[in-house]
């Protein structure tokens, strides 16, 4: 008779437990089920509420066995655009634990952006009557975005691209089939240098020009500091006709473009240059009016005097420098450039590696005075 109390006893506690077990798992499959709808609430919530910008995601998947979540068709747009063109797509964004940061002590995040599509127009973001978003605005976003520290991006099949839309025809300058990769963005691996991140990347630019950016940045900043080059070779003229005769009535038959540059950015201070570079150009024959004759008469003339004899290249180098809010072009130095080229000594197809941190510093610590 004790036997039978007994068994009956531990029959009831495994099923107590086994209820207890089977209430629990059910509590946390529910949970798992409608974690992908919190979460994207959570993200569409964040979106909607940055100042300046409406935005909203599709879906959310979770990945919890790699610490991961997916977000599936981001939209980001100005709420005053005039157009209908967003500001920011992004398609795919994976969002996850860096391992290998986790082995050393510290929980970080990695970001892969697929096929993102970033549109500035023209029409859409410079108006008087607009006020932008501070940048602790984005700041706050992001961290309700990603509320661990960011260490590793990187970006695939990217696009950037400028438009107006006023323009007749409208305006499309644009770099196609982006590739970005930047380390060490939130110090994790931090060995005291200035500029922790470096930062690489390559795309396609419009005339099958390629393009190359490198160089090394502190985006912990509110205005990141930052020191980088960019050489854009290979454009084919032809494709910038749009632009070219929009702003300069040049139309060009054949021609290649290279372009070359270094920005430096320190305590809100900018210093850098671009070096254009102009080979084997043909210009279109506007046709018989007597002043579209003057016109590429006129642009002939000045080809022909500043294209440097040797190497039949019209170049110059455009220096520019300033507070982030005043940057000035050098005019009279551009022109002078011009000349060089022309008649002392031209331009090497290259980057001239004579702008760093340290000048764009000194300006910061002369302009306080």
């Amino acid at each position: 008779m004790a036997s039978r109390r007994s068994s009956s006893s531990r029959t009831r506690r495994a099923a107590a437990w086994l209820g207890g077990l089977l209430v629990v798992v059910g509590i946390l499959f529910g949970a798992r089920l409608y974690l992908p709808t919190a979460v994207k609430n959570h993200v569409n919530g964040v979106l909607d509420n940055l100042p300046g910008y409406r935005g909203s995601v599709a879906d959310i998947d979770i990945a919890l066995i790699r610490g991961a979540y997916v977000i599936d068709g981001l939209v980001l747009a100005r709420r005053d655009a005039e157009t209908e063109v967003p500001f920011l797509k992004i398609p795919r964004a994976d969002i996850s634990l860096q391992w290998r940061a986790l082995f050393r002590g510290r929980i970080v995040s990695e970001i892969h952006l697929s096929r993102p599509r970033l549109t500035w127009v023209f029409e859409d973001q410079v108006r008087p009557d607009q006020t932008d978003p501070e940048s602790r605005d984005w700041t706050r976003a992001l961290d309700g975005l990603v509320p661990i520290e960011i260490n590793h991006l990187t970006v695939t099949d990217g696009r950037v691209g400028l438009l107006k839309m006023t323009a007749d025809p409208p305006l499309d300058v644009h770099l196609d089939k982006l590739e970005v990769r930047a380390d060490n963005l939130q110090l994790v691996r931090s060995d005291e240098q200035e500029l922790p991140t470096p930062i690489e990347a390559t795309a396609v630019a419009i005339g099958q020009g390629r393009a190359r950016l490198e160089g090394r940045a502190n985006l912990i900043r509110k205005i990141p500091d930052m020191d980088v080059e960019l050489g854009i070779e290979g454009i084919d003229v032809t494709a910038l006709n749009d632009l070219t005769m929009h702003y300069a009535n040049v139309d060009f038959a054949a021609g290649r473009l290279d372009l070359y540059s270094e920005v430096a950015i320190a305590d809100g201070y900018l210093k850098g240059y671009l070096k254009p570079l102009l080979v084997d150009a043909e210009l279109i024959d506007q046709g018989d009016g007597f002043f579209k004759r003057l016109w590429e008469g006129t642009v002939g003339l000045f080809k022909f005097i500043f294209s440097n004899q040797g190497t039949k290249k019209l170049a110059t180098k455009v220096p520019f420098e300033g507070n982030l809010d005043n940057v000035e072009a050098g005019a009279w130095q551009t022109f002078v450039n011009i000349v060089r080229n022309a008649w002392i000594e031209a331009f090497e197809e290259r980057i001239d590696k004579d702008i760093d941190i340290d000048d764009a510093r000194q300006g910061a610590d002369d302009e306080r005075g």
